[in-house]
């Protein structure tokens, strides 16, 4: 009689059993990560955030469906997927309240409509989502959504293995900066998503290293877009004249704004004059030798007693410090590594290295609550 070959039963203990499990969920997740970025950019374009707000309290699915003329059915399942990522919330609606109810009837009949009974409602996290208002992040979303941004991705194995192209110049045939040169409608989802990102830092800046500005009568933004930072330093400390320096084509889109002169130029061949040096998500872009050359360009442009070059960008911390915050960092670095040929989140220590290889005798670092990025203030 033939014996009956049978594979070894694999018996796992309760925590390689969660752990099986787990890495189930997880796998799923990583395979549609890119899920979440498209629904989201979805509610960005068809307005969800701003309709709920113009409503003024919670909406129903059909006075929602109306208000942004698209199909209910479809509706509901972006709003489901929504909710359950607590990006928008249903709030259970009072049965008594016929008026509530009866925006319902055409679509009561059909169980699949698990908003029956609920109103949809805003979130903190909505908020960010609403294309105007200091805490929105759209503008970011659609820039980093977009195909161009996407585009790079694929080509990051490429670039990892061969170290060559960088993913953006394979791509697109061209780095970033000269892309974004040549198409003003990138040159303008570029700037508004770096204002975004200003809205949200300024103020914190300004409010967790108050000292950073204090005895300035001048301070000039290298690299400053549109000039989104600097208008809210500006507003917040009024005896401060702001420079906002960029690039021509980035200049000729900037809006015109009291008590900020835009200056067009490259920061590699020379930063305008001024009391102190702003530079905002902008070394990162750069490999060590650009980010000395420029910092070196910042240097000359202040005044040795009491001049000082404030460094706004991300601290990634070695050992597992720095909470929920530096996946946010990590993130940004794979980031500056599909979209930029030798960019990079640094260290401390990667710091410490192109600061004083610029010249500066001394430094502090400041880490701002609820934001990824610190100050880093260096002195001539």
């Amino acid at each position: 009689m033939e014996e009956i070959q049978r594979e070894p039963l694999i018996v796992f203990d309760k925590n390689e059993e969660d752990e099986e499990l787990q890495a189930q969920i997880d796998i799923w997740r990583y395979t549609f990560g890119f899920v979440e970025q498209a629904v989201v950019k979805c509610a960005i374009e068809l307005g969800i955030a701003e309709a709920i707000d113009s409503y003024g309290g919670p909406i129903t699915l059909s006075q929602l469906s109306s208000t942004l003329k698209c199909d209910p059915s479809l509706l509901n399942r972006i709003m489901r997927f929504l909710i359950h990522r607590k990006i928008f919330k249903a709030i259970p609606m009072s049965q008594d309240q016929d008026s509530l109810r009866s925006n319902l009837t055409s679509i009561a009949t059909n169980p699949t409509f698990v908003s029956h009974g609920y109103a949809y409602a805003q979130t903190p996290l909505s908020r960010h989502l609403m294309r105007k208002g200091r805490q929105s992040m759209a503008a970011m979303i659609l820039f980093e959504s977009s195909p161009v941004m996407l585009a790079p991705w694929h080509s990051l194995s490429a670039h990892v293995l061969a170290n060559e192209n960088p993913s953006f110049e394979k791509a697109h045939g061209e780095d970033l900066w000269h892309f974004t040169a040549e198409n003003l409608e990138h040159n303008i989802l570029l700037n508004d998503a770096m204002a975004c990102d200003a809205n949200l830092t300024v103020p914190a800046v300004v409010k967790g290293c108050s000292e950073a500005f204090d005895g300035l009568t001048s301070l000039v933004d290298v690299g400053g877009g549109n000039g989104t930072a600097m208008q809210t330093v500006v507003k917040a400390c009024p005896w401060i004249r702001g420079i906002n320096f960029d690039l021509p084509h980035v200049i000729a889109v900037s809006p015109q704004c009291d008590g900020l002169e835009h200056v067009a130029g490259d920061m590699f061949e020379s930063v305008p004059r001024a009391d102190a040096a702003f530079i905002m998500s902008v070394l990162h872009d750069w490999a060590d030798e650009e980010c000395i050359q420029i910092l070196k360009k910042c240097k000359e442009a202040i005044p040795k007693e009491n001049g000082r070059v404030i460094i706004v960008e991300a601290v990634i911390e070695e050992g597992g410090k720095q909470g929920s915050l530096k996946d946010v960092g990590l993130v940004l670095d794979m980031i500056m590594m599909a979209h930029t040929h030798l960019g990079k989140e640094r260290t401390l220590e990667e710091w410490d290295y192109v600061i004083k290889m610029a010249g500066f005798t001394t430094y502090s670092v400041k880490r701002i609550p609820n934001i990824v990025k610190s100050v880093i203030m260096a002195f001539p």
